[in-house]
């Protein structure tokens, strides 16, 4: 196994306790890349200021550098550093923290009616309910969700010439369709009232809270399925007390995370631990390795529904740490609620696979495909 099979792999985990043996950094010669795997690993190349989201030499991949989608990868928040990071950031972060819990369980009640296969709960559903607080129209959240997951094609090296194509008409529709006029209400206002710096900035990344929401959405309901479905004295004590559905969403989060890595870029030579990096060397960086860490999180291998000061690395750490996580795990919740309450949809639930991803945990269940 490799760092980068681990993450579709049926079970990752004991290579990853294997890694953490050594927590310093490991040079990787077949992938020609550092790994970070331990949890103080982890976090000291998140915070690192010389360990940036893009190799100075390419700020947007070259497969999709010409087209529209590569408009929009260029201005994302979460792919730039400096002013380019910062403003953008300064508009959502804000925004997102003034969401109310009960006003997004309401949406998530509303969408739901028009869910039917777990592929809608898990990819349409949580895109279409981040589009409906963006004010847009009923009619239209399929359309967008649809949209956002072909734009989101494009983010993955494994990605087709179709994909590519595909992705790029996405870009260039959304983008259309957010430059209209959208009812200014709910999380779009405060967005429109943020300083972004640059105005430019703000549609592709109305854009990028779509995308961030599809795959790591759709991997942290179908994650906590799978674990539903694997511990069925776990399924019946949620049934029983359905208030513990968040604190399942967490902890699933943690113990099998839908974001199993990320990378960074040394843009200077610097130290991180004893290791010595170089400029122009990349790090791979393993979210779900740092959380299964007993230094981070002590017994890690057992899934507690109540575990006391739980450290989550799925969402990053430092100045990209994401600042979706609370809505994330809000939509989640609620949608496992709703699923809970109709348990036919993921009747197959027990057969599944997962997606084709280098960095992604999303299963693709019989019901989905």
């Amino acid at each position: 196994m490799t760092p980068l099979q681990a993450a579709t792999h049926a079970d990752p985990y004991a290579y990853y306790a294997a890694l953490r043996r050594n927590d310093e950094l490991l040079f990787d010669a077949d992938l020609g890349l550092w790994i970070a795997s331990s949890a103080k690993a982890v976090e000291a190349v998140l915070t690192h200021p010389d360990c940036r989201v893009r190799p100075s030499h390419e700020p947007v991949p070259a497969a999709i550098a010409n087209g529209a989608a590569g408009q929009v990868f260029a201005r994302l928040m979460r792919m730039n550093e400096g002013v380019a990071h910062q403003c953008p950031r300064a508009a959502v972060e804000p925004a997102l923290a003034r969401l109310d819990a009960l006003h997004i369980a309401g949406v998530v009640r509303q969408l739901s009616a028009c869910m039917h296969s777990l592929d809608d709960w898990m990819f349409t559903l949580p895109v279409s309910v981040v589009a409906y607080l963006l004010g847009v129209p009923g009619e239209r959240l399929s359309t967008v969700a649809g949209l956002t997951r072909d734009f989101v094609a494009c983010l993955s090296p494994l990605s087709r010439e179709a994909q590519l194509r595909d992705a790029d008409a996405a870009a260039a529709h959304l983008g259309q369709m957010f430059s209209g006029v959208l009812e200014q209400t709910g999380l779009l206002k405060p967005l429109l009232d943020g300083d972004w710096g640059n105005p430019d900035a703000l549609t592709p990344n109305l854009i990028g809270l779509l995308s961030q929401t599809c795959e790591a959405s759709a991997g942290l309901i179908g994650n906590t399925l799978v674990t539903l479905v694997r511990r069925p004295d776990l399924l019946e004590h949620i049934q029983r007390v359905p208030a513990l559905v968040t604190a399942l969403v967490e902890e699933v989060a943690r113990y099998d995370s839908p974001v199993q890595n990320t990378r960074r870029f040394v843009a200077g030579r610097c130290s991180i631990g004893k290791r010595s990096l170089g400029k122009g060397d990349t790090v791979l960086v393993l979210l779900a390795a740092a959380n299964r860490d007993p230094e981070a999180n002590p017994d890690p291998d057992n899934f507690l529904l109540q575990r006391p000061l739980r450290r989550l690395f799925s969402f990053g750490v430092g100045r990209h740490q994401c600042p979706g996580q609370k809505l994330a795990l809000a939509i989640a919740s609620q949608a496992l609620r709703e699923l809970l309450r109709q348990p036919s949809v993921w009747a197959n639930a027990c057969q599944y696979g997962y997606w084709p991803s280098l960095n992604g945990r999303i299963p693709r269940f019989q019901s989905g495909v």
